[in-house]
């Protein structure tokens, strides 16, 4: 799968929450671990390895992600596969055992909002994060292959 996503700078977020609140929203939280290995060449690659575990109102959840190389430079789109984890502390000490570092840990503060939109499942979320001044926005959607990347972000208005 694919994950056509939009990131963009939020200057009037009272505005933008306006205009998501006749959805139904969930707040949330995000712990993130990025890893690397020692030589950093996984970014150098533009890929990702992410451990993050998602704090809700009511439950918690954890899953693994794998993100490959950009494919669309403009939207910063990739290829996405993503497991949930049933243990995260395992898998944190699994990518460390196999040599890889904690590149980078961070939590973000989520305000989701999940709807469908001409038969496509999008996801909206406003995010701040303590170390970066300001609120964004993320959309995204999932594509099967590449050659619906385009037309997805093009149709979905994610272009």
């Amino acid at each position: 799968m694919i994950e056509a996503e939009l990131k963009a700078r939020v200057h009037n977020p009272e505005y933008v929450m306006g205009q998501l609140e006749g959805m139904t929203g969930r707040v949330e939280a995000y712990q993130d671990t990025y890893y690397d290995d020692q030589s950093g060449s996984i970014a150098a690659r533009d890929q990702e390895w992410r451990v993050r575990t998602i704090h809700g109102p009511t439950s918690t959840r954890s899953v693994l992600t794998y993100k490959g190389s950009r494919i669309d430079s403009e939207s910063g789109s990739k290829p996405e596969h993503e497991t949930r984890v049933d243990n995260p502390e395992a898998v944190h000490a699994m990518l460390r055992g196999l040599g890889y570092v904690p590149a980078i840990a961070f939590q973000k503060q989520c305000r989701n909002y999940e709807f469908t939109t001409r038969g496509r499942s999008m996801l909206a979320t406003l995010v701040q994060v303590p170390e970066v001044e300001g609120t964004f926005l993320e959309v995204e959607t999932m594509v099967p292959e590449e050659k619906e990347l385009s037309s997805a972000l093009d149709e979905y208005g994610l272009s």
